[in-house]
């Protein structure tokens, strides 16, 4: 079944099974458990990830960054009715999602750009020469010897290791091409995951199990975001050092691969300021650097901010009382939200608008009524909306 070929790609880059006793963001929020859901669940019958999966919707691998939690979950709402739509023509029972799958699947659907799409193997060889690579590096027999033989990379499984070796080992690069007179080089776009490829496929080292990295714990990358001393230059949400950007403000919307290259292409600038500032350079190992990095991409997960007041204006603005009674006031189409119970957290609201979303459209198409749309920003005030209503019922 082509959703396995999905959840077994996922589990390939991410390493071995054990790993996924840990989550990426909170214990609700299992990206291998959402790969699962994505396909018993049917979304790989219409939907693909990376060209793996159906062909009906988009393609959900390639979709534009950035994404955030409110990104996805506005958008499984805004295009609700067309998926509906689709799945009455196409004659697929629409899925029914409990809270816990529901953060699940969407906890996967962020995290898909973690990863890059195999690069440009004939691309790589000619950046392998033209950024000078080959002056010191072997690969397949051939180049300079002044630094380690490349081919060892055909082992690496993550582009972490990656990262972490370029970062550990840039000081002493750096010094050696100043004395050969060779310019550093940088990598944008997909020049470095192009250059890995090429690497991967020129190598003549014996097949060895591949390298992975275990996925990255937030929690303990928040730690070394301070242990390391990155929060002396750089802050998260207005907390820490002003030298470098905010790590928030800008957002960490980047693959692996783009990742490493970002370390790559900033590290002269962040070693000089250290240096100024008698910082000592940080060695980060393998599992540090995939802490850090979780870290930093989960700083814009929950990114939006909730403001329950602006939720209720919206449900008024937006129609939403237009069918639904908000303390016996209002619509009388659909329940009264004030007496909607299980809304304890925003999983749970995601989830009860998906499920009810569908007879929603069909009434509202019925009614001749438009479908609303909303942004981000507002289904995250919609969601404490809400929120705020199952809390005093709960009261």
């Amino acid at each position: 079944m082509k959703w396995m070929v999905v959840a077994v790609s996922f589990l390939l880059l991410w390493g071995p099974q054990a790993a996924f006793a840990q989550s990426l963001f909170s214990p609700t929020q299992d990206p291998l458990a959402g790969s699962r859901v994505f396909g018993t669940r049917g979304c790989a019958k219409c939907h693909a990830v990376n060209g793996v999966g159906g062909k009906v919707g988009p393609d959900l691998g390639r979709i534009p960054r950035p994404r955030s939690f409110y990104e996805l979950a506005a958008g499984m709402w805004n295009h609700l009715p067309k998926m509906a739509e689709r799945m009455r023509e196409l004659g697929i029972a629409r899925p029914q999602l409990d809270p816990r799958e529901t953060g699940d699947l969407i906890g996967f659907l962020y995290t898909l750009d973690y990863f890059d799409p195999a690069g440009n193997v004939e691309n790589g060889r000619r950046l392998f020469t033209e950024k000078k690579c080959i002056v010191c590096h072997q690969t397949s027999g051939t180049g300079g010897v002044v630094g380690p033989n490349l081919d060892f990379l055909r082992q690496f499984g993550s582009p972490i290791l990656i990262a972490a070796e370029l970062w550990n080992h840039g000081p002493a690069m750096a010094e050696a091409m100043r004395a050969k007179g060779i310019a550093r080089p940088t990598f944008k776009d997909t020049e470095l995951r192009d250059l890995i490829a090429y690497l991967k496929a020129a190598s003549q080292a014996h097949a060895e199990e591949p390298l992975y990295v275990l996925p990255g714990r937030a929690d303990d990358g928040q730690g070394l975001f301070m242990d390391k001393g990155c929060i002396l230059c750089h802050s998260v949400r207005g907390e820490g050092g002003r030298v470098g950007p905010d790590l928030a403000e800008r957002g960490l919307n980047w693959s692996l691969t783009q990742f490493a290259a970002a370390m790559w292409n900033k590290a002269p600038a962040m070693m000089k300021e250290m240096k100024a500032r008698t910082i000592s350079v940080p060695r980060l190992q393998a599992r540090e650097m995939a802490d850090l990095v979780a870290y930093l991409y989960s700083v814009r997960y929950f990114a939006d901010p909730a403001d329950a007041r602006k939720g209720r204006e919206l449900a008024t603005a937006k129609g939403c009382l237009g069918c639904h009674s908000l303390g016996g006031a209002g619509g009388k189409v659909g329940p009264d939200l004030a007496k909607a119970k299980g809304l304890d957290s925003t999983v749970a609201v995601i989830s009860a608008l998906w499920n009810h979303g569908f007879i929603m459209a069909e009434r509202a198409e019925r009614r001749q009524v438009a479908w609303p749309q909303f942004r981000p920003e507002e289904m995250a005030h919609l969601v404490a909306f809400l929120q705020s209503l199952g809390r005093a019922e709960a009261r």
